[in-house]
């Protein structure tokens, strides 16, 4: 059990206390509620294969500048502080420093993640927005490539297995990214419905979580945002049916809802009546001199009289059968894919980021990478949840 759930439960066993909880106390108790419950029902079992705090000077021989991705006057420098406000001066991330620049930076896994061991995948990190953000990328990256993976040459086009994270420009593209690639299609595909994201200045906690029953959960400050079926949300598979290429609209399907009223007659004189007609308050000017300015005429304005070409009324059609529905049938091409988590068939061996900020300022801080929820839970209890104070009285 964490340190927390001691402190304020172990006393109980030798006398009765009455305290008042605070907000951030009733959060850190939940928490501790589900790391002393998981310490139970998962001993030892979860596998770290990346955990990264930049607590110290040694990030920078740990993580690599993308160097040969772009030219050096379009590559931002990364700053590593503890922010604006904190509750701990040495409790430090890494943060974009200039406006309108790109960012590049990877580091290798402790341990390469592969699919085939059919565990699940658990991506978490912080991310704080202290520039009051209006148009950047905050999203992480999980790669796959081994020792031939060029980390100065990371960039945007470096293939990777999963995307997963914060992207706004404007008031109106907010969304945390969900992409995972697919070797089948050899595609990046998209999380069909848009997951919402923070845009204000706290730090929040993105946890992206990828199982082998081919279902995912995403989680902002550990609530859960969004989950489901990797075929329900992600375009893995073909379509489940067709329409019949074999069967077509039948020549004499009726699909007009409305016909002409037969019984419908144009007015007699219709037609003559004109579009514009001479402004009768119109009158000739005194001083109108029709030698030298010619015969006078009247404005012309529109005729209110006159209705626009002629229509006849419609009517219900008689023989109106409804819109044509093509009948659908088995699509013999789709196929149920067991294998569409196994996003790291060949092992990711490496964690990253490429971004491109107009205003600069967002700290990226508390990566982990594990096959345990609640591995990655409990590291949240010890550091993101740890500094709630801060991140709610000083903004």
């Amino acid at each position: 059990p964490s340190s927390f759930f001691r402190h304020y439960f172990s006393v109980s066993v030798h006398f009765l206390f009455v305290f008042t909880p605070t907000k951030s106390d009733i959060v850190k108790m939940k928490f501790s509620l589900i790391a002393a419950t998981a310490a139970f029902a998962w001993p030892a079992s979860a596998e770290i294969y990346f955990k990264e705090q930049f607590n110290d000077e040694g990030w920078k021989d740990r993580w690599t500048v993308s160097s040969e991705w772009k030219s050096k006057s379009e590559m931002g420098e990364w700053k590593h502080t503890a922010g604006e406000w904190h509750g701990d001066a040495d409790d430090k991330g890494i943060q974009t420093s200039q406006d309108a620049r790109f960012y590049g930076l990877s580091a290798p896994t402790t341990k390469a993640f592969n699919s085939s061991e059919k565990k699940d995948l658990v991506i978490q990190y912080t991310v704080k927005h202290e520039q009051k953000i209006d148009c950047g990328g905050a999203y992480i990256k999980l790669l796959p490539g081994g020792d031939s993976f060029d980390a100065k040459k990371f960039g945007g086009d470096t293939p990777y297995a999963v995307m997963f994270g914060p992207d706004i420009c404007g008031s109106s593209n907010k969304r945390t990214h969900v992409i995972l690639h697919y070797d089948k299609k050899d595609d990046n595909l998209l999380i069909k419905k848009n997951v919402g994201t923070e845009d204000n200045q706290l730090s929040h906690l993105y946890t992206f979580v990828l199982r082998p029953d081919n279902t995912f959960e995403v989680f902002v400050d550990n609530k859960s945002v969004r989950s489901g079926k990797l075929d329900d949300e992600f375009d893995f598979l073909p379509a489940k049916e067709i329409k019949d290429p074999d069967q077509s609209k039948p020549a004499d399907w009726v699909d007009e809802k409305k016909i002409p009223d037969p019984e419908d007659k144009k007015p007699e004189g219709y037609d003559d009546i004109p579009e514009e007609i001479p402004d009768p308050d119109a009158e000739k000017p005194d001083d109108w001199d029709d030698e030298d300015d010619g015969e006078w005429e009247p404005p012309m304005i529109d005729n209110p009289e006159y209705k626009g070409p002629w229509k006849p009324k419609m009517i219900d059609n008689p023989d109106y059968k409804g819109p044509w529905v093509h009948p659908m049938i088995p699509n013999p091409e789709y196929e149920y894919d067991e294998e569409m988590y196994a996003v790291c068939k060949d092992g990711c061996t490496h964690v990253g980021f490429e971004l491109w900020q107009v205003k600069s300022g967002t700290i990226f801080d508390d990566i982990i990478i594990t096959d345990s929820l609640e591995e990655a839970q409990k590291f949240a209890e010890e550091t993101f949840f740890q500094e709630e104070g801060c991140r709610e009285g000083n903004v």
